[in-house]
């Protein structure tokens, strides 16, 4: 079974189609890149997929269930993070852990001995009674990642994780990826570093709402005889004719 699918779906606003009829299927414990211009939709599709929009008509399903019908069982089997962090910078470190892993239903006797050893693994427990807004940007987003995948879920959806972080620290949070995958948790990601599109198993390229393009990025630079996935980004965004959404 995959981890993730689509068929013909489709979101409309009114006359105007934000997606426009996409398929694929992401396999477990893949990387997956979603990416697309500004206003290929991918936003939109994403919110569906983490049952947080209807879809207007297709299907979808994530960890196996409907993202129409089961919405409620698609939150309770994925983790998301945003470029936001989705941190509260007025808790201190341990205490943010401890609350989404109550929201996310892990074991009260759990908890703990779980936090002190993320932490540890992180480097980060000199800084468990730290205020989350006193931390660097780069231990933010590591924490925000392990926040994510805190309860082991099947699949976690990372939407512009790396914004705004140096090369070394967006590497780092890469290995942290991997290393998830490995453990078999499937990874959903935009991004628009096109550098980091190179670290997927595969992509997708949004435009207008479409799927334009699907492949390893290896096979994508071959289809468009260019050596970056950043010149294959450009080819297709040049189409685009529209805002995000």
């Amino acid at each position: 079974m995959n981890a993730i699918e689509a068929i013909n779906l489709t979101k409309r606003f009114g006359d105007f189609t934000a997606v426009d009829s996409i398929s694929f299927a992401v396999a477990k414990g893949e990387i997956f890149g979603f990416l697309g211009a500004n206003g290929a939709g991918k936003t939109t599709a994403m919110r569906m997929l983490c049952g947080l929009s209807q879809p207007t008509s297709g299907q979808g399903f994530v960890a196996g269930y409907d993202i129409a019908k089961q919405s409620e069982e698609v939150k309770r089997h994925i983790g998301y993070m945003s470029q936001k962090f989705s941190l509260y910078e007025d808790l201190k470190v341990w205490e943010n852990m401890r609350l989404f892993a109550g929201i996310y239903g892990v074991p009260d006797k759990q908890i703990m001995p779980k936090i002190d050893k993320t932490l540890s693994e992180l480097g980060l427990m000199a800084e468990k009674n730290t205020l989350v807004k006193e931390l660097p940007l780069g231990w933010k987003q590591k924490l925000a990642f392990s926040v994510a995948i805190f309860h082991e879920p099947q699949i976690v959806f990372l939407d512009e994780p790396t914004g705004g972080v140096d090369p070394i620290t967006r590497r780092q949070f890469w290995e942290m990826i991997y290393e998830a995958s490995k453990r078999g948790i499937t990874i959903f990601v935009t991004t628009h570093y096109m550098d980091e599109a190179e670290y997927c198993h595969r992509v997708s390229i949004m435009v207008d709402g479409r799927i334009d393009a699907l492949d390893t990025p290896r096979n994508l630079r071959t289809q468009f005889q260019v050596t970056t996935m950043d010149e294959v980004f450009q080819k297709l965004a040049r189409k685009a004719t529209r805002l995000d959404l």
